[in-house]
C-alpha cells in the first residue's frame, strides 16, 4: 500500500488533539480550541502534500473539497507560515507544505462584545476555522488590493484572515462617518 501523506497527517494530528474530550473556546486561537505549540514543533520537512486553500478560505484536497468543518478547523490549528513564505501544516513528527492563493484564513463575521472588566466593547472576530480575534494592535486592519478594498488582520504563526464580503459590509456597517471602527478603546480605520 502507498504512503498516503494525508492519512498520516490526520492521524498524526488526532494523537495530539485530546479527541473526545469538549475543550473550552479560546478566544486568540484560530480554530477555537487550546493552541498547538507549534512554535516549539520542528519536524522535518516531508516535503508537499496537495492541499490547497482557494481565495475564498475553502480547502481541497487532490481537487476534491475538505467538506467536514472539524476537519478544516483541525488543520487550521497545525498551519504556519515560515521565514520562506511558504504555508506548511505542522506535528510533532512532520511538517508538509501546503499551497495557499491569498489569504490562509477567513473573518466570515464581526460582533461588537462589552468586556464585562472594563465596561469597553471590543469588536471580535470570528474566522471560518471556528477562531475568535479581538481586534487590536496585534491583529490590526491592513487593505489587501486584491480583495476589492476590504482588509485583512494577522494571525499567530504568520498568518492572515481576510474578511469575507458579508464579513467586511458589516464591518462597514458599524463604522462612524470618518470610516472608523473601535475596539477595546482604539480606533481603527477602514479607509
Amino acid at each position: 500500500m502507498a504512503d498516503d501523506a494525508f492519512a498520516r497527517l490526520v492521524r498524526n494530528a488526532g494523537s495530539v488533539s485530546g479527541e473526545g474530550v469538549s475543550p473550552p473556546l479560546f478566544s486568540g486561537s484560530v480554530n477555537g480550541r487550546e493552541p498547538y505549540p507549534l512554535d516549539k514543533w520542528n519536524p522535518t520537512n516531508c516535503g508537499y502534500v496537495d492541499i490547497a486553500i482557494d481565495r475564498d478560505g475553502r480547502w481541497f484536497h487532490e481537487g476534491s473539497e475538505i467538506k467536514r468543518a472539524e476537519l478544516v478547523s483541525l488543520f487550521a490549528g497545525l498551519l504556519r507560515r515560515e521565514e520562506d513564505g511558504a504555508y506548511y501544516l505542522v506535528t510533532p513528527v512532520e511538517k508538509v507544505e501546503v499551497t495557499v492563493a491569498l489569504h490562509p484564513l477567513m473573518v466570515v463575521d464581526a460582533t461588537c462584545v462589552e468586556d464585562a472588566s472594563s465596561r469597553e466593547s471590543r469588536l471580535a472576530l470570528i474566522l471560518n476555522s471556528g477562531g475568535v480575534f479581538y481586534l487590536n494592535d496585534d491583529t490590526g486592519l491592513t487593505p489587501e488590493p486584491s480583495a476589492a478594498g476590504a482588509a485583512f488582520v494577522t494571525l499567530p504563526h504568520n498568518l492572515s484572515a481576510l474578511f469575507t464580503r458579508a464579513a467586511w459590509y458589516r464591518l462597514v456597517a458599524m463604522a462612524d462617518d470618518n470610516g472608523c471602527v473601535y475596539s477595546g478603546g482604539q480606533k481603527y480605520s477602514l479607509l
